[in-house]
């Protein structure tokens, strides 16, 4: 699945507009560090979906449909449409196992715009943790439980 969707060239491609996909980055970051909803350890908003590697201190039902309800209503805002949907119904998630597989989600998320061909170097995108994020943690230091530890797909 998420193939598909990193190589899709059709369909909604709303996030590929700057003033969207910031909205986005700044509701992943509010959302961690306002509201407290999770500890946020990776993203990327591509074109047409979003990655996510959080440890969840809500529940992820009602984090989800906080993040993706206001998205929404301002991307749809900022598109000048109703009546249309912004997001998929529902998400993909999965838990994270251990720190090997922690490791390689965070991999596959912020090298997602290099596979993508849109950027050489992940630092280089700019909807990404691949660039600096202010008191980022380290894996090694992390204080989560491997099995709270989700990543989470549109």
């Amino acid at each position: 699945m998420d193939r598909i969707l990193d190589n899709a060239r059709t369909g909604p491609l709303y996030l590929r507009q700057p003033e969207l996909a910031a909205i986005v980055v700044e509701a992943i970051r509010y959302r961690q560090q306002d509201l407290k909803h999770y500890q946020l350890h990776a993203y990327v908003v591509m074109a047409n979906h979003v990655h996510l590697l959080i440890t969840p201190h809500v529940e992820v039902s009602r984090l989800m449909q906080s993040l993706k309800r206001f998205t929404a209503r301002e991307g749809n805002r900022m598109l000048g449409q109703t009546g249309q949907p912004f997001w998929q119904d529902e998400s993909y998630d999965r838990l994270v196992r251990d720190d090997t597989e922690f490791q390689r989600i965070v991999r596959y998320i912020e090298m997602n715009p290099v596979k993508a061909g849109l950027v050489a170097m992940p630092e280089d995108f700019s909807w990404s943790s691949a660039g600096p994020i202010d008191n980022r943690p380290q894996a090694a230091s992390l204080p989560y439980n491997v099995e709270q530890t989700a990543a989470y797909s549109r």
